[in-house]
């Protein structure tokens, strides 16, 4: 499976992008990103292409976060 880069002209879209798709991951597993990502640091949440992207994701949110 290729991966897909997106490109985003400022910060900010990509924030609003990044917090879009960490909203839909906390619906579906039904779990904030902060305690998601605690628990996955800790090994507990596996390793499905899912829980991968999360992981990304929030990494990336926590960059821009800091960063802004």
């Amino acid at each position: 499976m290729r991966k897909q880069v997106i490109q985003y002209t400022s910060p900010l879209d990509a924030l609003v992008a990044i917090t879009k798709r960490l909203g839909l991951s906390e619906d579906e597993y039904q779990i904030e990103s902060e305690e998601f990502f605690y628990l996955y640091e800790k090994g507990e949440m596996g390793d499905d292409e899912d829980v991968m992207e999360w992981s990304s994701d929030y990494k990336d949110y926590l960059n821009l976060r800091r960063s802004s």
